[in-house]
């Protein structure tokens, strides 16, 4: 089997590309920013507790017990670190696997705390969901670019692959 042709190596880079900015930007936005009323009153630093509370899926039980314990204030932190973490790895293509390993993870646990099972519109959603969201659809493209390699077509994987290999041949 040959790999990707030049055309699918600058698409599944791009789509990496994508993928890593939205990781990256939803992180630093959690981190850097504070939270704003519709009034446009700071409400103070970003937290999960309201999306753990919200929580409807199979795992909602756990995800509730969450949001009212400790580890909620762990989460605060983890979350946005952990999102711009996998931003930075999808982004620079560094640690490729890892960083999709990462991101299949959180998107993962994003959907399960909110499978949309209704099908109706919701208040402050752009679209109306059936199984089907956009955070599923997220995972698929993860996934894809999980399986198709892209640190081997572009990023600083390749480069730290070059340099081993070039202190193989050197030694």
């Amino acid at each position: 089997m040959t790999g990707p042709s030049r055309w699918q190596g600058v698409a599944l880079v791009v789509l990496r590309t994508l993928i890593g900015w939205h990781f990256l930007y939803e992180g630093y936005y959690k981190l850097a920013l504070p939270a704003w009323s519709p009034a446009g009153a700071p409400l103070g630093a970003w937290s999960a507790a309201g999306y753990l509370r919200a929580s409807s899926g199979p795992f909602a039980p756990l995800f509730h017990a969450l949001a009212g314990s400790g580890a909620a204030r762990w989460i605060d932190v983890a979350i946005p670190i952990a999102l711009v973490v996998v931003g930075l790895s999808l982004v620079l293509g560094l640690f490729t696997t890892r960083g999709c390993q990462g991101a299949a993870l959180l998107l993962a646990l994003f959907y399960l705390a909110a499978i949309p099972l209704d099908g109706v519109p919701h208040p402050g959603a752009e679209g109306t969901y059936l199984i089907v969201n956009k955070t599923l659809v997220e995972l698929a493209a993860v996934l894809v670019v999980l399986a198709s390699g892209t640190g081997a077509i572009a990023g600083l994987d390749l480069w730290r692959q070059r340099t081993v290999a070039q202190r193989k041949v050197n030694a």
